[in-house]
């Protein structure tokens, strides 16, 4: 276990205030990191509000999260020491299904879990987001990121940019242009 310090919402719609716990122990397939900065994400927000549904409190939210690595399980190979990481918005999923074994996590048949506001996979420990010191994560979920490229300015691609490369890799631009004209009809109707 590793004492963290964070931010979390005590109960829904409260205000974020500073709130420390216990980070889980690593296990052998886990990357830990010092979180250097944390994306603000509306979902964020609608999950502090309880606007998607019930949700679990004190909550520490943040899914745009990079850092650098401090230390690795005894089986983790893809990251060293001091390499600069990124975690998304889900942090693990059952590994098993097709989807997952096809690299399709997010679309996992069990469900994948949530980097906060959820229970880690198979455990009844409540996941605590990015909006701290420290992280914890099974190596697969994590991304190198590149040493070129500002941190700071990194942590919303993990939200945002995924959310928009994902479709532009799986279809063609012609499709996401149909996409994109479906969303705006549906948009304008609803304003």
């Amino acid at each position: 276990m590793t004492s963290t310090k964070g931010y979390a919402a005590l109960s829904a719609r409260a205000a974020l205030t500073p709130y420390a716990f216990e980070r889980r122990a690593l296990r052998s397939d886990d990357v830990g990191f010092r979180i250097d900065f944390a994306g603000i994400c509306h979902s964020d927000i609608h999950q502090v509000r309880e606007e998607w549904g019930k949700a679990i409190f004190p909550m520490v939210p943040g899914h745009e999260i990079v850092g650098t690595v401090t230390s690795l399980g005894s089986a983790a190979t893809r990251f060293r020491i001091g390499d600069r990481i990124g975690v998304g918005v889900f942090i693990d999923s059952c590994r098993e299904c097709r989807n997952c074994l096809n690299g399709l996590q997010q679309y996992c048949w069990e469900g994948m879990t949530g980097t906060y506001n959820g229970y880690e996979r198979n455990s009844k420990d409540v996941a605590l987001g990015g909006y701290s010191n420290y992280f914890v994560i099974p190596e697969s979920y994590a991304y190198k990121l590149p040493e070129n490229l500002d941190m700071a300015a990194m942590a919303p691609l993990l939200c945002a940019g995924i959310t928009l490369y994902s479709p532009i890799k799986k279809w063609t631009l012609v499709q996401i242009a149909e996409l994109l004209l479906l969303v705006l009809a549906v948009w304008g109707i609803w304003e």
